[in-house]
């Protein structure tokens, strides 16, 4: 999915639960209006780490 298709669905309110569950976190991290102004490529190793590893454990906290 493109970036702006990506953010439109975001602001619309019509993400999968994945997707809806990274932005949630980007945004707890203050990275939220840097991925909605540049795309999630202008995020750091360490920051796209620190999304998916969050991401890792809610959805296994999730189905404990």
């Amino acid at each position: 999915m493109n970036k702006e298709k990506e953010v439109e669905n975001y602001l619309n309110g019509e993400l999968s639960e994945d997707e809806s569950l990274k932005y949630e976190i980007a945004e707890e991290l203050g990275l939220l209006d840097q991925v909605l102004e540049n795309g999630w490529r202008s995020l750091s190793a360490k920051e796209t780490g620190r999304i998916g590893g969050l991401m890792t454990r809610r959805k296994t906290n999730r189905s404990k």
